[in-house]
């Protein structure tokens, strides 16, 4: 499962869970850094990435679109990097279930 990190998140993350989540990247990557969270959904659903975010709107708008993309949500307030590494990683098994889930559009780990 291929994650494109949103802005909220630091692009060190992606070296931290890079075993578990081959072809990652972080909107920066891709020229997206300053991008509007339209932009960032087209993207992800073109390029076929789930969204990890700590805002709000990718959770709305997933509730209202559906997938894909589809869109893990990080909820944790002021957290370190290697907080959220810990949250991707001990729910590992979980996010690949919601991965091969055809309904689930949406994810909440924290």
């Amino acid at each position: 499962m291929r994650l494109l990190l949103d802005q909220n998140l630091s692009p060190r993350l992606l070296t931290l869970v890079a075993d578990l989540h081959l072809g990652s990247t972080h909107v920066r990557d891709v020229g997206l850094a300053s991008a509007d969270d339209e932009t960032v959904w087209r993207y992800a659903a073109e390029h076929a990435f789930t969204i990890v975010s700590k805002d709000a709107d990718f959770r709305e708008r997933s509730f209202l679109r559906g997938h894909p993309p589809k869109v893990v949500w990080i909820r944790q307030g002021n957290c370190s990097t290697d907080e959220i590494a810990s949250i991707l990683r001990s729910n590992h098994r979980e996010i690949l279930e919601f991965d091969a889930d055809a309904h689930a559009s949406f994810l909440a780990l924290g």
